[in-house]
């Protein structure tokens, strides 16, 4: 197994993906669904999830019902412009320029165009990529795992200069983190969904697949963020998400 795949450069500038809108029936929250891009200065085009699968795009009312995710919330927005080939191109950037994938985990809402990118190698927790299929959804494993080289990692990651792969089992068995610095912002710390949202540490990660692995990476996550003063981009902050800056914008 393979523990690291080194980037040649250090991140240069980072955009937030929108990959559209969801409501969960619990609270009910209005969430946002986000990817991410990481260029570096030696030209690495990193893309972070790929959103909901098209057919949400097509249908979302037939691929709900498929899926049987009516139970658990309802999409609200997901269009053609959500899909990660348009977000990519308000970057200036195509499929093609995309060098390394990474699955901070394997919900339904992050792993829609996995297999999307061919030829791209795709970095995922050892653990998520020993299960049968991705998780998909609850009990609807869905999908097939793409026929890719897959780059396992089991433990945090140094991927390349100023960037880290954070391993954070709790929300998932394979969730991951990542911890990087740009040349102005500093260190920004994306959560991912080892912190959906700021409330979940006060709710004690209530509803995760391991809820005190979830509290104790929770934790951790944050106080590295204290140390480095860095900017925390939550996974699906409802109260961050709509004023959060995303593509065509960059971070730098």
């Amino acid at each position: 197994m393979k523990n690291q795949f080194p980037l040649k450069g250090k991140p240069k500038r980072l955009a937030v993906l929108d990959y559209g809108l969801f409501e969960v029936h619990a609270g009910p929250r209005t969430i946002g669904i986000c990817g991410f891009v990481i260029e570096t200065d030696a030209g690495e085009v990193v893309l972070i999830d790929t959103g909901f699968p098209e057919k949400y795009a097509i249908d979302a009312e037939a691929a709900t019902e498929e899926d049987a995710l009516g139970n658990f919330g309802r999409v609200l927005s997901v269009t053609v412009e959500n899909l990660p080939e348009a977000q990519l191109a308000k970057l200036g950037l195509r499929k093609s320029d995309v060098t390394l994938m990474i699955q901070s985990h394997t919900h339904i809402d992050h792993v829609g165009d996995m297999d999307g990118f061919p030829g791209v190698p795709i970095l995922i927790s050892a653990d998520e990529r020993a299960l049968p299929r991705p998780l998909y959804w609850s009990g609807k494993q869905a999908m097939e795992w793409p026929v890719r080289d897959y780059i396992q990692v089991s433990k945090d990651t140094m991927l390349g200069p100023d960037f880290e792969v954070l391993h954070c089992p709790g929300h998932a068995p394979g969730q991951l983190a990542f911890m990087l610095r740009l040349p102005e912002t500093g260190w920004v710390l994306l959560t991912s969904d080892a912190i959906s949202r700021a409330a979940e540490i006060e709710e004690k990660f209530e509803g995760s697949w391991d809820v005190q692995q979830a509290i104790h990476h929770g934790s951790r996550l944050m106080e590295m963020a204290a140390e480095r003063k860095a900017f925390v981009i939550f996974g699906h902050s409802p109260e961050q998400w709509p004023v959060l800056k995303k593509a065509p914008e960059w971070f730098a």
